[in-house]
């Protein structure tokens, strides 16, 4: 009786994690590229190398983005194969901002709910409007797969993530990053034919 009590507390945990995430996928419709029974897949553009000793995180996220991106296609079937290609991988790395949301119960003298006993609601409420009222910055990668032989788009994605730490350099925190980021992104794309 209490191994699935204890199962479905480690369910619900575990959901909970994962809606907390703080990845959002904005995939296309994958009728078009289920049609052409790709196999063979291809990069589209050659890797960036860092001749200048830029700061920019592009130079960070590439290897790590193509390491992820080979590891997600290999789990689904998909080989890297240059010469047989039938799709090509391409992808749009950029930093964006998002507005935060308001609360309800904010007035229109200040967009934070303020604490006055027994009229207000409590400081978790407060808490909350803080935490989630600011500009909150992100990382965005759109994912783009074309048809080699027409040279047109048949699958895409758009992945959002909202940045914890803007200064973090660690690139095992971006490889952790980006394997979650593309293996919920790419749940729509079908298994290999």
């Amino acid at each position: 009786m209490r191994a699935p009590t204890t199962l479905a507390i480690c369910l619900i945990f575990s959901l909970a994690l994962v809606a907390c995430s703080g990845i959002e996928t904005r995939p296309s419709d994958s009728t078009e590229f289920s049609a052409g029974n790709y196999r063979y897949y291809s990069w589209r553009s050659e890797p960036m190398v860092n001749t200048i000793n830029s700061t920019d995180p592009i130079y960070r996220v590439d290897p790590v983005f193509r390491q992820e991106m080979d590891a997600a296609l290999r789990a689904k079937g998909y080989v890297l194969s240059p010469e047989r290609a039938q799709f090509s991988v391409d992808y749009i790395y950029g930093e964006g901002l998002r507005m935060g949301e308001t609360s309800r119960n904010a007035s229109n003298l200040s967009t934070h709910p303020g604490v006055i006993a027994n009229r207000n609601m409590d400081q978790a409420s407060v808490d909350n409007a803080y935490a989630l009222g600011g500009v909150k910055e992100t990382a965005n990668i759109g994912i783009q797969l074309n048809d080699v032989s027409r040279n047109e788009e048949v699958w895409r994605v758009i992945i959002t993530k909202i940045i914890d730490d803007v200064n973090s350099t660690d690139t095992s925190k971006i490889q952790g990053n980006l394997q979650r980021a593309i293996k919920q992104g790419l749940k729509e794309l079908p298994e290999a034919s």
